[in-house]
């Protein structure tokens, strides 16, 4: 604010806080300025605290929070600073808002909360921040719209995809009964349609859904000239009217490489049964399989082999295409298009004091109480802002410490493991042999026993003539020594006949 021609220009509180400049912050307030000091010079009515969110001014808005500002004051707009963070992308801003248990579902004109805001916007790490912090997820703005049907109108499939792994639901309609799939078809956001495709199971209940007007989305699409969108979905209605073609198992690589099969898959490749780059009928390659289902050992020994990553399908997708498509953030990244994934750890303490009042000393006792629990809940406050702003505590020094010995454990136990799977398959291994074996011997044995009782029923011509022989000479014997002790005469039949 300038005083005039030749004067000094007075910083005012606002000034020195999109400057982020907590010691002056600190002299104007002492000076009488106050923390919820409403901006006159600014269209959108702006508090220090608005400011702070505005300009990403996180030590400001430390400071602020410390001195009570008001987390819920709101512009003409009826945006709050969580709104205003939210829009911004300033992810440090909304997480300190939430430490100190600001209320994320604070509706402005619009009826748009602080998700609304983030997923118009596209600012992923903001959306993980909020849900993270109990954000309502399926609240409807004055449109009926869902933080997921905003993402789906303006491409946010980043955004989108967060919300559905948190449980959005995208079966509703909007106030004009329009789906999901509407909105992305009519403003030609093809990936997010094809990921809402892929996550809903009945696909014949997106080609056939009608708003209040009677358009599906493909008519949605030709209306506003979206090419992309109507090829897409004449594929997909091809597909629903031709099942018997829609997936030919004509392809047995890009069937390993769906199942995540890598050995099969070096096996049809070194064999010379299939290119490294064979399409199916639908264009698609190995590394679109591959890179759909998440499979990096697969999408790295293709890269190595010199697989083309460049190649479209009919819908006009590259693998990175795909992988984004499914949310696969390691294929992504290994194809050139990866982010690193922040996570933010919120922690809630939510204390409620006793209210029984019945002697002056319990009285006394309680407001000691009350008063360290809103020390302890500052000290862990400021414990968070300590480390939003880099700093590492003992604490976080220990953490690490033990989280290092845990994966050192599990690293050791993996290696037991695999030693103990190898020992498993050596010893099954040889019990294949054993039991191989025992066929073996069993058979031979089966066989020498069918020879003995061939041999034993089919006796030979000599055999027999010794056998009457021997019969012969017995019975001679036993009638002589008979004769010999009664005294009786045995003759035969033709000699009595006689």
């Amino acid at each position: 604010m300038t005083q005039g021609k030749g004067q000094q220009t007075t910083k005012t509180i606002h000034d020195v806080i999109r400057a982020n400049n907590v010691k002056e912050l600190e002299l104007i307030v002492g000076r009488g300025a106050s923390v919820n000091e409403v901006d006159v010079h600014s269209d959108d009515k702006f508090t220090p605290l608005h400011w702070a969110a505005f300009s990403g001014s996180l030590e400001c808005m430390h400071w602020l929070l410390w001195q009570h500002a008001d987390m819920d004051a709101q512009t003409p707009k009826g945006w709050t600073a969580t709104h205003i963070a939210s829009i911004r992308g300033h992810e440090a801003c909304v997480q300190a808002l939430i430490n100190n248990n600001v209320n994320l579902n604070t509706r402005d004109r619009r009826n748009q909360t602080s998700l609304h805001m983030a997923c118009a916007h596209g600012n992923s790490f903001v959306v993980h921040a909020l849900l993270r912090g109990g954000a309502d997820i399926n609240h409807q703005d004055i449109n009926g719209w869902t933080p997921a049907f905003t993402a789906a109108y303006h491409g946010r499939l980043g955004c989108l995809q967060m919300l559905v792994k948190w449980g959005a639901k995208l079966d509703d309609v909007d106030n004009e009964g329009n789906s999901a799939a509407h909105l992305a078809a009519m403003e030609g956001h093809l990936p997010c349609l094809k990921y809402i495709v892929s996550v809903t199971r009945d696909i014949a209940s997106i080609l056939g859904a009608r708003n209040d007007q009677g358009d599906t989305p493909k008519s949605v699409a030709e209306q506003f000239s979206k090419e992309n969108c109507c090829t897409y979905l004449d594929a997909l209605e091809w597909e629903q009217d031709n099942p018997e073609q829609a997936e030919n198992l004509a392809f047995p690589a890009h069937v390993a490489a769906y199942n995540g099969d890598l050995d099969h898959i070096k096996l049809l490749v070194e064999q010379g049964v299939v290119n490294i780059n064979e399409r199916d009928e639908r264009g698609g390659t190995l590394a679109h399989k591959a890179a759909g289902q998440g499979h990096i050992d697969i999408l790295r020994w293709l890269i190595d082999m010199g697989a083309s990553m460049d190649l479209t399908t009919q819908s006009g997708e590259t693998p990175k295409d795909v992988a984004r498509r499914f949310g696969q953030l390691a294929c992504l990244k290994i194809l050139g298009g990866g982010t690193d994934k922040i996570e933010t750890n919120i922690n809630r303490n939510q204390n409620e004091p006793s209210r029984s009042r019945i002697t002056p000393k319990e009285e006394e006792r309680h407001r000691a109480k009350q008063r360290y629990e809103e020390l302890e809940k500052q000290f862990d406050i400021a414990k968070k802002n300590y480390r939003q702003l880099g700093g590492q505590l003992e604490d976080d020094n220990k953490r690490d410490i033990i989280e290092q010995d845990l994966q050192k454990k599990i690293e050791e136990i993996d290696a037991q493991l695999t030693y103990e799977r190898l020992k498993r398959e050596k010893r099954e291994s040889e019990l294949d042999e054993c039991r191989h074996e025992i066929a073996r011997l069993i058979n031979t044995l089966r066989s020498m026993e069918e020879k003995r009782l061939q041999s034993k029923h089919r006796p030979s011509s000599e055999t027999r003539q010794h056998k009457s022989k021997k019969s012969s000479t017995t019975t001679s014997k036993q009638s002589r020594r008979i004769e010999k002790e009664t005294g009786l005469v045995f003759m035969r039949k033709s000699s009595l006949n006689t």
